[in-house]
């Protein structure tokens, strides 16, 4: 089945910005995390729809080459379009980039007279915070897959008391050059993989690689104010490069749990606050949860469900922002239940007191009223 668009995905247009790509993602992620919906499938798949299209287009050299050469741009698999793999470069286009070398008198990748040198791929990591934590920033540790030196041929590939020798296939260039018609098109050495070497009898404990892999821990530190979706940069603790070319970077993606009480809205907070239905008639002083502690807000007499209240500096202050966001407290009146017949006898009196006084208790009632019967009219 053909992929969707990555556009479509998100709702938005091929020029979007960055900004524009990060709420879209963060308001679908909301929607349809499966923290919040644990028992459709359909939301997961969603969920990792929209994970995916934005692990794209918020990357720039990835949303580039999906823009020009569409999902084959971008897919590892793609044959002959050399996909992006895990967030490294254009890894696949180093044949296509040696033939226009070749032409236009490009200097490549290639050391002079020695083996093509590639950078290494970056690798992603995904770290779930909370939003305490993401408001609070923090230092914590995570451990990452990584490369050594096989201990046991000190990193040559080698069986021990042997060595590499030099690629009879290639010469040791780590490369061979193609005449087809007018051009002249150099390709990695399909024996040696262009490092230039062979290697006759390999190392058992690395088959020949040279190296394992590994585990490393590293030091994160989290800013305070980071939101869902936006990434550190590690440089240089993504995998190693190939024949001395340098490491890629490791990115540390950032996803918000749901929280029990609030949602982040930029550097705002939203939560509901529900009140008993006396106090939404007489008013009075409510209590309020922030980030930072208690606050209170003053119920005026006659509030009704939907009413908004802003505490000022009560939200979250961005790792771009100068000052905190505000805290939104959007009310829902409650209907008492399980009510005693006493209790039943007194509201009924109460709603007979509201009836003698005539419209001006229930004005969005009467308000209503007027509409229906307009509308049979």
């Amino acid at each position: 089945m053909a992929k969707r668009d990555l556009y479509e995905i998100l709702g938005l247009a091929k020029n979007a910005s960055q900004d524009e790509i990060r709420k879209a993602y963060r308001k679908m992620a909301m929607k349809y995390h499966p923290d919040r919906n644990p028992d459709s499938k359909e939301a997961e798949e969603k969920f990792k729809e929209a994970k995916e299209a934005y692990e794209i287009l918020s990357d720039e050299q990835k949303r580039e080459a999906y823009d020009r050469y569409g999902h084959a741009g971008v897919d590892p698999s793609a044959a002959g379009m050399g996909g992006m793999g895990g967030g490294g470069g254009f890894g696949g286009f180093g044949d296509l980039g040696d033939i226009f070398g070749e032409i236009f008198g490009g200097a490549g990748r290639r050391g002079q007279g020695g083996p093509q040198v590639y950078r290494g791929a970056d690798l992603r990591y995904s770290l779930e915070i909370s939003l305490e934590q993401a408001a609070k920033g923090f230092d914590t540790e995570i451990r990452v897959p990584s490369w050594e030196n096989c201990s046991v041929c000190d990193g040559s590939g080698a069986k021990p008391g042997s060595s590499p020798t030099t690629c009879g296939t290639c010469g040791g260039s780590g490369a061979v050059r193609m005449q087809q018609g007018f051009f002249s098109v150099q390709q990695t050495c399909p024996t040696c993989h262009g490092s230039g070497k062979e290697i006759k009898d390999p190392c058992t404990a690395c088959h020949g690689e040279g190296r394992k892999r590994v585990e490393k821990t590293l030091q994160v530190k989290i800013p305070a104010g980071i939101d869902d979706g936006m990434s550190i940069r590690s440089m240089g603790n993504g995998e190693p490069g190939v024949n001395g070319g340098p490491a890629g970077d490791l990115y540390v993606e950032i996803q918000l749990k749901p929280h029990g009480i609030f949602q982040r809205d930029g550097d705002d907070l939203h939560c509901s606050l529900t009140i008993p239905f006396t106090t939404a008639a007489l008013g009075g002083e409510v209590e309020v949860p922030t980030l930072t502690g208690r606050g209170e807000i003053s119920i005026p007499e006659g509030t009704q469900t939907g009413k908004t209240f802003r505490l000022r500096g009560k939200g979250i202050k961005g790792v771009r922002s100068s000052y905190p966001g505000d805290l939104y407290c959007h009310i829902q009146v409650e209907t008492p239940v399980r009510l005693s017949e006493e209790q039943k006898k007194i509201l009924r009196q109460f709603e007979e007191a509201l009836k003698s006084g005539g419209d001006k208790h229930s004005p969005k009632s009467e308000s209503w009223t007027d509409k229906v019967k307009n509308f049979f009219s």
